[in-house]
């Protein structure tokens, strides 16, 4: 059996059950646009732009899209023709999306969009046949390692440069340091690993998985830095990712409760002066299947 037969076979044999789908709130994904478009890889941009000479009408599939941020960021990067098919099974982050669509392409040329209500981590390779370019950003760590099996299966089949970019990776630093930081960092990336509905997530570990899986099916992979760098210009972003930050901590563990108290409000009160510099680290991934 060729090695796409045993592809396609493990995509019908892995395909999940129907999750119930994880809200994200539209003024949190507005809020961290900015930082994100500041974070992803510039480098990965201009390699990516040498695997897609002389395209003129690139179709991008762009999986777990939410409100249509990667396109707003990447079209302009790239030049020629380009229809945009954003997929989400949030249908009001949809209508964001719809509502806000990329500009022109970075030649001038114009950029469409349509948008699908799917779970991504259904998709089939079928689904995604033509595409010239599959992207998505801040995803890796919400899936399972049996919907990252099939996302990778997937993507690969389709035969195109894969950009993911925005992926956490475990790490985040404070200055000035604080004894309780590396507590309530272990506490948080436990939370990001946590089980939900029976679904036990990657959280920081998606990005090494997800390496490891595109590179036993032959795939080329390369993986840069793009960390988020919270200053004052950022405040509003980082005193509510600090917030959801300490506060997935002592959910997950609950006695650090007390202690954490003290040190919000520490934390955000050298955040309001402009003493706390934050930046949380992520991984841009850019994959070429052989």
């Amino acid at each position: 059996m060729t090695t796409r037969a045993l592809e396609e076979r493990a995509l019908e044999e892995r395909a999940p059950e129907e999750t119930a789908p994880v809200r994200v709130n539209p003024s949190w994904l507005a809020l961290r646009e900015a930082a994100d478009a500041a974070a992803r890889s510039a480098e990965l941009v201009e390699q990516l732009r040498g695997l897609m000479p002389g395209r003129s009408n690139t179709v991008i599939h762009d999986l777990g899209c939410g409100t249509g941020s990667m396109g707003r960021w990447l079209a302009p990067r790239l030049a020629g023709r380009q229809h945009w098919i954003g997929y989400d099974r949030d249908a009001e982050l949809l209508a964001h999306a719809a509502a806000n669509p990329p500009g022109l392409a970075a030649d001038g040329a114009p950029v469409t969009i349509e948008t699908r209500q799917r779970d991504i981590t259904r998709l089939d390779a079928a689904e995604l046949a033509g595409a010239g370019l599959i992207t998505a950003s801040a995803l890796l760590d919400m899936m399972t390692e049996d919907e990252l099996d099939r996302f990778v299966l997937s993507c690969n089949a389709a035969g195109c440069p894969i950009l993911l970019t925005i992926s956490v990776i475990g790490r985040v630093e404070l200055e000035p340091s604080d004894p309780l930081d590396e507590c309530l960092g272990r506490a948080f990336n436990a939370h990001q690993r946590r089980t939900v509905d029976g679904r036990r997530l990657l959280g920081p570990d998606a990005v090494d998985a997800t390496v490891a899986r595109f590179t036993a099916l032959g795939a080329d992979v390369l993986a840069l830095p793009s960390p988020w760098r919270l200053g004052v210009d950022q405040a509003a972003l980082a005193a509510e990712w600090f917030t959801g930050w300490v506060g997935a901590a002592c959910e997950q563990q609950a006695e650090l409760a007390e202690a954490a108290a003290d040190y919000a409000s520490r934390r955000l009160a050298q955040a309001a002066a402009d003493s706390l510099d934050v930046t949380v680290h992520h991984q841009d991934l850019l994959i070429t299947p052989r």
